[in-house]
């Protein structure tokens, strides 16, 4: 019986055996041939926070964020050197982000389109490594801050070619929450999200009415 099974299998190897000179490529390929690329679970993450609506919280606390404070700071032509205009932004970002410990932020740096484009790409990365240096200067910790790859002269504000200030700028945007937070380990976004920022409320009047002040009640 083990010799019939050893020839059925050797006549079925030599069925299937390609004609000389075939190249046959196999449909997994061979062992190691396919290398994780970065976006293994990529998918799963995405459901994940649709899911648990972290994603939508992301969402509504970056447009607060935006609305709250100036996101966006300028730089001089060719600089990455943070001028007087721009620490003060910075300084109102910080007492923003310091009342929102759960949250992380994103600073991206763009550039206008005098120069080359592998040059206004690490001028743009220097400009946004300079707010990030700059918010950690003002008790930010950097576990919450990051520089990303600069999007450099590739997304101006204003079409041109020619300096514009207004495209020499870097963007701080909300990324994500702090995985590591007690209230973010027990799904409690909402509660990031809607809190009281202090910085936000409107100083009271102290403008009076003639009527309150003299006793007049015509």
């Amino acid at each position: 019986m083990k010799r019939y099974m050893a020839i059925s299998g050797l006549l079925a190897a030599v069925a299937c055996a390609p004609p000389d000179g075939a190249v046959v490529r196999s449909y997994y390929g061979e062992a190691g041939s396919l290398i994780d690329n970065g976006a293994f679970g990529g998918a799963m993450m995405n459901n994940h926070l649709v899911m648990t609506g972290e994603r939508s919280y992301v969402v509504d606390l970056a447009n607060r964020f935006a609305n709250e404070v100036q996101s966006t700071v300028n730089f001089p032509f060719n600089s990455a050197v943070l001028d007087a205009d721009a620490r003060d932004k910075l300084r109102e970002q910080a007492r923003w982000i310091r009342q929102f410990p759960e949250v992380r932020f994103r600073v991206y740096g763009h550039t206008d389109a005098v120069g080359s484009a592998g040059y206004n790409k690490a001028l743009g990365l220097r400009r946004a490594r300079a707010v990030v240096g700059f918010l950690a200067s003002q008790g930010i910790g950097r576990d919450r801050l990051e520089a990303v790859a600069s999007f450099g002269e590739t997304q101006p504000l204003i079409v041109t070619e020619g300096r514009e200030r207004r495209n020499r700028r870097t963007v701080t945007e909300v990324s994500g929450f702090v995985d590591t937070s007690p209230i973010i380990m027990d799904g409690k976004y909402a509660e990031v999200v809607y809190r009281e920022y202090i910085e936000s409320a409107k100083a009271a009047s102290d403008v009076t009415l003639d009527a309150e002040v003299t006793g007049n009640n015509e």
